[in-house]
């Protein structure tokens, strides 16, 4: 459905050990995000520096050793696995004669690839002119051929990079104004399920996880889903009836990744405050994989960043059956689950989560209850003795 055709454009990767402990989690990671844009991978370079280069990033001698490379492999395009600095993206590309991008251009190409909804290529678009604007030095003319040309054209002695930014940013305040309407939009459609006391619920978790798996599993829905990074992009949400809790709005939500580019976080601010919003969290965690705890602390990092983190969190250990694991079920202190396992793949311990969602339904209710009965006295309708 989004995979690109194998034999993609010619890719060689550059990435350099810093003395950072999860190194060659980082670079696997690369791969993976190289193949799921559909690249072809011809060498991969690596080095050690104590501190990145101000010009090359990785020194005049690695670049000359990457050029070398890319020569002999035929690689047409250069991927970082760093985040560059606009002079030294464009330094490298004058000694490289050929296209260079860093990890946040990766993902940025990857969710241009995958954006389906209006909204979601709203919000990608938005994502790529922000990290794109520091970095323009050529033209920006197809914004005028989206314009049509009208209201955008240069005054007298205006140049074309002058004209470029003006464009830019007229295109920039065109997709805020239009990715806050639907925001409205989104806020009058949770109000609505807060009255009827609809239950929302978002999975959430590292990219790869299992989400849209048991999404599917849940929903009996189609949501696209595969073993590759982003697999799935635009929110998507589903009503599902749980026998003993009633009716629950589920989302499956984009997967987050570490060093996830902020241009992103900021541009998909409106899909990411239904997660925000929810009244429960399904962090979704992949047991059988080596930096589960790294990716859960990243997780963690990005629902704190978009104001998340009070949400009530239930882990979901997903894939047991990669694990040779079995179904369990944890409670905390205070007698609340807050850990199941499971496996989306099979549907192993799937009457777990229905026991969590009935359980935060009960509460959720109560709680409720109790706010109904405490606006009531403050109305003066019930006596405080009531309350």
């Amino acid at each position: 459905m989004f995979d690109r055709p194998s034999g993609g454009e010619a890719a060689a990767l550059v990435s350099l050990d810093f003395g950072d402990a999860d190194y060659q989690d980082s670079l696997q990671e690369l791969k993976q995000l190289a193949i799921s844009a559909g690249l072809s991978i011809k060498v991969t370079l690596e080095g050690r520096r104590s501190k990145p280069d101000a010009k090359y990033f990785i020194g005049s001698g690695k670049a000359e050793e990457v050029a070398a490379a890319m020569l002999d492999t035929g690689a047409k395009l250069a991927v970082f696995n760093h985040d560059l600095s606009p002079s030294q993206q464009r330094n490298l590309e004058r000694l490289l004669q050929c296209r260079v991008i860093d990890r946040t251009g990766l993902i940025l190409d990857i969710f241009a690839q995958r954006a389906q909804s209006h909204e979601g290529k709203l919000q990608v678009e938005l994502a790529q002119l922000d990290h794109m604007s520091t970095r323009l030095v050529r033209g920006w003319t197809h914004l005028e051929r989206q314009k049509g040309g009208i209201g955008v054209r240069g005054g007298p002695g205006e140049t074309q990079l002058e004209l470029d930014r003006r464009m830019l940013r007229i295109r920039v305040k065109q997709l805020r104004e239009k990715l806050a309407k639907l925001s409205q939009q989104r806020g009058m459609q949770r109000r609505a399920r807060r009255r009827s006391q609809v239950m929302s619920v978002s999975l959430v978790g590292y990219t790869n996880a299992g989400k849209s798996t048991l999404f599917n599993r849940l929903t009996q829905s189609g949501v696209y889903a595969a073993d590759q990074l982003f697999a799935t992009l635009d929110t998507t949400s589903r009503k599902l009836y749980i026998p003993d809790c009633g009716p629950v709005v589920l989302s499956d939500t984009v997967g987050f990744i570490k060093h996830l580019p902020h241009a992103l976080v900021e541009a998909f601010a409106a899909t990411l405050e239904e997660t925000a919003q929810a009244d429960l969290l399904l962090h979704v965690v992949d047991i059988a994989g080596g930096n589960r705890d790294a990716q859960m602390q990243q997780v963690n990092l990005v629902l704190e960043e978009i104001g998340a983190s009070e949400v009530p969190q239930v882990l979901v250990m997903n894939q047991i059956d990669r694990a040779g694991m079995a179904p369990e079920l944890e409670r905390d202190e205070y007698g609340r689950i807050c850990k199941i396992l499971i496996s989306a793949k099979t549907g192993a311990g799937l009457e777990l989560l229905q026991q969590v969602l009935v359980e935060y339904q009960q509460s959720m209710m109560q709680k409720l209850s109790s706010e109904h009965v405490v606006d009531q006295w403050q109305d003066g309708a019930v006596s405080p003795d009531v309350a």
